[in-house]
């Protein structure tokens, strides 16, 4: 396996409080901290791992938004990825187009390994690892939490519902990324200073070709409602009889 194309979203940090803007129109951006979703972070960390092992030679990072995404590619030639790919673009896409866009990056490069997180963490979509593999005819594991190597293939462990199940997929693949996969490492300051030095192509999307247009309208989004305080009872007979209340006011709608 000579080359990894990993993939990195740039979201509203993990750590932030989501607020609704006060349209509806969606989550407030302006002058939030934005950061790498975390589920990319533990692909670009398996990427490196891989190349470290010996069973790679490049990790080439490709992120797609507006230019303050460079962050995030920054960040993952940091971690230890050899170059980076910004597909520029201030449009808010949808899955589709984001994986018509990586399909036609991975057309050009050519990889052995697509890695990208399983999901981001603004939409929680899970959509674009499966939309790739569909559109490239590569083979896919989603929901990794561990990935060997072996000759032409891999052995892709998977979080399923009653557990986990490996699977073995030949090369070219798409694999994408559960937490559980590693643990991804924080990227010392000479790391980062040597990140600025590296290769990092920036390529407006319309170039590419391929229709950005959106399928879906979003009418209006709105927070959760509040959750209620809770109740203290002072005892079991009293816990019973609250309970059986709730019950019979469900019962009654």
């Amino acid at each position: 396996m000579k080359k990894i194309l990993v993939t990195v979203k740039r979201v509203v940090d993990h750590n932030v409080r989501i607020r609704v803007r006060p349209d509806g129109s969606g989550v407030e951006t302006s002058g939030v901290r934005m950061s790498m979703n975390p589920f990319c972070k533990h692909a670009v960390e398996a990427a490196v791992a891989l190349v470290e092992a010996g069973k790679a030679e490049e990790v080439v990072v490709v992120s797609i938004g507006p230019k303050a995404s460079n962050d995030v590619i920054l960040t993952a030639l940091a971690m230890g990825g050899t170059r980076g790919i910004l597909i520029e673009t201030e449009a808010a896409l949808e899955t589709l187009a984001i994986a018509k866009l990586l399909a036609a990056v991975v057309a050009e490069e050519q990889p052995d390994l697509v890695l990208l997180g399983k999901q981001a963490v603004d939409d929680d979509s899970n959509h674009v690892g499966q939309m790739l593999a569909a559109l490239t005819g590569f083979a896919q594991a989603t929901f990794a939490s561990q990935i060997g190597v072996e000759e032409g293939a891999l052995e892709v462990t998977r979080e399923v519902d009653y557990g986990r199940v490996t699977v073995s997929v030949p090369l070219p693949a798409i694999v994408t990324a559960d937490l559980r996969l590693n643990t991804p490492r924080n990227a010392a300051l000479p790391m980062v200073m040597k990140a600025r030095s590296k290769p990092l192509a920036v390529r407006p999307a319309a170039d590419f070709g391929i229709s950005l247009a959106p399928r879906l309208t979003i009418e209006t989004v709105s927070p959760p409602s509040e959750r209620e305080g809770g109740r203290i009872v002072a005892s079991v007979p009293e816990l019973a009889a609250a309970i059986a209340q709730d019950i019979a006011g469900m019962e009654a709608l």
